[in-house]
């Protein structure tokens, strides 16, 4: 923006143009002064020539031998040069043309008293004293003109003076003052962060306009660089309290799933709480082997879905639905990868349990084995051997001997199928499994129909 009218240049000419003023105040008082300072000796002069006059007349009846002396000095009174210096063209015309009347009129009075014509000199002597009084007059009034006006020019500059700084005060206060107010005012405004400032409106095109447009400018600049900082700062911040909540999430999920031994309980606990912190209709754990669940699945939503899966190997699936803003993608991934290895570990344990079972019963089968198949291999041989030892005519000890052996026999078989109970192989982890393939192995032994009734949550039994 090009400054037309600087504000430095506007108070340097009303200063100067107030210093102009009492130079030309001064000057012109001092120019008085001195063309006033022989006018005293004018008007006594002029005086003077009246009382010469009168005093001539008299020398010309009463002392001739003084006329010729006193001549000589009205002529040197009439000629001074202080009377002289009233033939310019600054002097009043009035002034000039009275003196010239008395110095052409005297020649002829002089001739009268130097011809001894007294009388007609004396009949002279009162016009000519007349024209003396106006003319001395005229040299009163020209001397109060120029008093007045040095008053007048005085008056007039201290009035212009002051009507000089008055302009330039509220010149000041306007242009000057009141912009930078408004500038003092903005700059409060963006200090404490407040960018709607009242507008800075300068009419004059000089530094404060621009200086106003600048500021205006800057202000713009700085509120747009606010607002993307604001912007950026609310975006991390929710960033921040996302993670945060992630991580609360994913820390609280953990505890759950290591402060205590893995159950389906506590699955479905963890899956409440998901449910519940991510504002989900519904989620669920899915696989051949198990299922859980938390709240209502809605028939008209869609699911969302996430392997479970470790060691490259897919376990389960994580299903869940949502009425709102679907929750992040990497919760949901970290929390999938979290089960997925709790539910891993949960089902190795089983396997473990199963093995430790398994080890245990065919102990137990050993054990029978060892000592109560010996027992009735003994049992039998003592009842051969009493058979034998009985005579065949005693009808009631071979009696009681049938009985006893067949109750041996019904031993025998009990044992078997004991010990083929104890040693069944159960290779699967997951009781499902395991009680189908037991059942599988008893129902080929057995013409019994068996059923089997499962119900989620058993399983922790």
């Amino acid at each position: 923006m090009i400054v037309k009218r600087s504000v430095t240049q506007s108070i340097a000419q009303a200063l100067s143009a107030i210093v102009l003023l009492s130079l030309l105040t001064t000057g012109l008082a001092l120019v008085t002064l001195l063309s006033s300072q022989r006018d005293a000796e004018a008007i006594n002069l002029a005086g003077s020539l009246r009382m010469q006059s009168y005093r001539m007349a008299w020398d010309a009846s009463r002392q001739p031998q003084n006329l010729a002396h006193h001549l000589a000095r009205y002529q040197q009174t009439l000629d001074a040069p202080v009377l002289q210096k009233l033939d310019r063209p600054w002097v009043p015309r009035e002034v000039s043309v009275r003196y010239q009347r008395l110095r052409a009129a005297w020649p002829s009075l002089q001739q009268q008293l130097q011809q001894g014509d007294t009388v007609a000199y004396q009949q002279q002597v009162p016009i000519y004293v007349g024209e003396i009084d106006r003319f001395v007059l005229g040299l009163q009034r020209y001397t109060e003109l120029k008093m007045h006006l040095v008053a007048a020019s005085s008056l007039v500059g201290v009035i212009a003076i002051v009507a000089l700084a008055l302009m330039t005060i509220r010149f000041t206060r306007l242009q000057v003052v009141r912009p930078l107010n408004a500038l003092v005012t903005a700059s409060r405004y963006v200090e404490s962060g407040n960018f709607a400032f009242p507008p800075l409106h300068v009419e004059q095109q000089n530094e404060l306009r621009v200086l106003s447009h600048a500021f205006s400018g800057m202000a713009a600049r700085l509120h747009s660089y606010y607002q993307l900082l604001e912007s950026t700062v609310r975006a991390k911040t929710e960033d921040l309290t996302q993670a945060n909540r992630t991580l609360s999430l994913l820390y609280d999920s953990s505890q759950m799933l290591t402060a205590s031994p893995l159950h389906p309980a506590l699955f479905e606990a963890v899956l409440t709480n998901v449910l519940t912190r991510e504002k989900l209709t519904a989620i669920r754990l899915d696989s051949d082997q198990f299922q859980f669940r938390a709240g209502d699945d809605q028939a008209a939503g869609q699911w969302q879905r996430l392997p479970l899966q470790q060691d490259e190997q897919q376990i389960g699936e994580l299903r869940w639905q949502t009425a709102g803003a679907s929750p992040p993608d990497e919760l949901m991934r970290s929390l999938a990868a979290m089960l997925g290895r709790a539910i891993w570990i949960w089902q190795a344990q089983q396997q473990y349990q199963q093995m430790l079972l398994i080890e245990e019963r065919t102990t137990i089968a050993r054990e029978l084995h060892d000592s109560l198949a010996q027992s009735l291999s003994f049992l039998r041989i003592q009842l051969t051997l009493l058979r034998r030892a009985v005579d065949k005519d005693d009808s009631a000890a071979h009696t009681i001997i049938a009985d006893f052996d067949q109750a041996l026999a019904e031993a025998y078989r009990q044992l078997r199928e004991l010990l083929t109970t104890f040693r069944l192989t159960i290779e699967q982890a997951d009781l499902v499994a395991a009680m189908q393939a037991m059942i599988a192995s008893l129902q080929e032994k057995s013409s019994a129909e068996i059923h089997f009734n499962y119900q989620t949550g058993l399983q922790s039994l």
